[in-house]
């Protein structure tokens, strides 16, 4: 079923983790500012009083089937019985760089940890979270290395493997909601399961017992979580399997905890490995300054040119999805998706001008009022209605010694190829201005046919 997708960045106040964004300024050419994600928190409630289940992706930057998992959980899903809270990035800079822990592993920093560490408010503020009355089951999601099994089978199949698991630390955790933790893994094991169809990628439990002396497990998130009275599962998927495999066995080892605890949830897609990388590759979309620029990151370009940013002011950016981020520096600004490069923004730096919100523009002989930051669909052909003060510029239009294209019908074959946002040609950008300073710009979209029609033309 169709489900409305929670908003991004939206972070539990009571908490006071209001800096799902912690911004670590920098100084850079034209003194631009970007701001460095930490991590953000998804409350997908139905009753705010009622207790919660904590799903942790991306503890370890290079685990992305978890992550992935998480950000789906966080996009995707609308709860309708029950409490679920999402962190689908905990160690994003490392997601970011494709990186197990830039500042170490994070997953050996909830034992003892010094303040000075780069990691440590980070760690503060989950251990806050875990600690929270409400949570009362912490799902934490890994990728792991072959396939778990109790006796050794092989070199991939044996009990020092990691993927194909559920993790428990211990036996019991005395009288803790979820606290017989054997019964309830197996339970969810036995649950997963009947939707895997290949015997050899099945789940089974794995016991780290960890409270009889595993001192490196001992320094693990769930660990923590135990010892303050918490029952803590870890979930791994096999690395043998393609990310959105890895996130399509971890939703379904997540789904079995919910329905075992009766929670009750909404998808936006039929569960199967297809339809997760369908949807991971879908929802991606940027918007910069109060929405003033907004960018559809499928299929886009390696590389956008003399693309308008705000000089001397810091880069404020919003994702339709968690794991997206703007990073760099003042010469080029990455956009990133977890661990997968997206595109470069190669800036061009301009006063911004806030005056105008919206455009007359008439597409396809009708006329439209579009807000700055809006994409609109060309079957034929648009033109920008003539505005005192302002300017249009159509990137990539071929007509020069005109500074203003405004009052022009404009085709795709009027524009150069080269300078759609998009491979394939349909995107392209208009941009607005009032005498020198950027206002805003609007997205055309042509539509797939007049693409195909003008596509026999040379480009220059």
């Amino acid at each position: 079923m169709p489900v409305t997708s929670p908003a991004p960045y939206r972070v539990l106040p009571r908490i006071l983790i209001g800096i799902a964004l912690l911004l670590l300024p920098a100084a850079f050419s034209q003194a631009i500012q970007v701001e460095l994600p930490r991590f953000s928190l998804h409350p997908l409630e139905s009753d705010p009083d009622g207790d919660v289940i904590l799903v942790i992706g991306g503890i370890q930057g290079d685990e992305p089937g978890g992550f992935n998992a998480a950000s789906l959980l966080a996009t995707e899903y609308r709860i309708t019985r029950g409490n679920v809270w999402v962190i689908p990035n905990l160690n994003f800079p490392s997601i970011l760089q494709r990186s197990r822990g830039i500042n170490g592993d994070m997953n050996r920093k909830f034992l003892s940890l010094d303040e000075e560490d780069p990691d440590f408010e980070v760690i503060q503020k989950i251990k806050q979270l875990i600690l929270d009355p409400r949570v009362k089951l912490i799902l934490n999601l890994h990728d792991g290395s072959g396939f778990y099994r109790p006796a050794y089978i092989d070199r991939l199949h044996n009990p020092a493997r990691w993927g194909q698991s559920v993790i428990i630390d211990q036996e019991q955790l005395g009288e803790a909601a979820f606290g017989d933790l054997s019964r309830v893994a197996r339970e969810v094991v036995r649950r997963a399961n009947v939707r895997i169809t290949k015997p050899d990628y099945r789940y089974h439990v794995k016991n780290t017992r960890t409270g009889e002396g595993n001192h490196e497990m001992a320094k693990t998130l769930t660990w923590f979580a135990s010892r303050h009275g918490k029952a803590a599962f870890g979930i791994e998927a096999s690395k043998s399997f393609r990310t959105h495999e890895r996130a399509w066995y971890h939703l379904n080892v997540v789904e079995a905890f919910f329905d075992l605890a009766g929670v009750e949830y909404e998808r936006s897609f039929e569960l199967t490995a297809a339809a997760v990388r369908e949807r991971m590759e879908t929802n991606l979309h940027i918007s910069l300054y109060d929405h003033r620029i907004a960018l559809d990151m499928r299929n886009v370009r390696r590389r956008l040119g003399f693309f308008p940013l705000k000089q001397n002011a810091p880069l404020t950016f919003k994702a339709s999805n968690p794991l997206m981020a703007v990073v760099g520096n003042g010469r080029q600004l990455k956009v990133r998706y977890g661990n997968r490069h997206v595109t470069v923004l190669q800036p061009q730096y301009f006063d911004y001008d806030s005056s105008l919100d919206e455009v007359s523009m008439e597409v396809d002989g009708v006329s439209r009022i579009l807000p700055l930051g809006s994409m609109v669909e060309v079957a034929d052909r648009f033109l920008v209605v003539p505005m005192e003060g302002y300017r249009v510029n159509v990137i990539g239009f071929r007509r020069k010694g005109r500074r203003d294209e405004s009052g022009l019908a404009i085709r795709r074959h009027d524009i150069q190829r080269r300078f759609s946002i998009d491979r394939a040609g349909y995107l392209y950008r208009v941009e607005f201005y009032r005498g020198e300073r950027f206002c805003g710009m609007v997205v055309v979209r042509f539509r797939e046919k007049a693409v195909q029609q003008g596509a026999g033309r040379p480009n220059s």
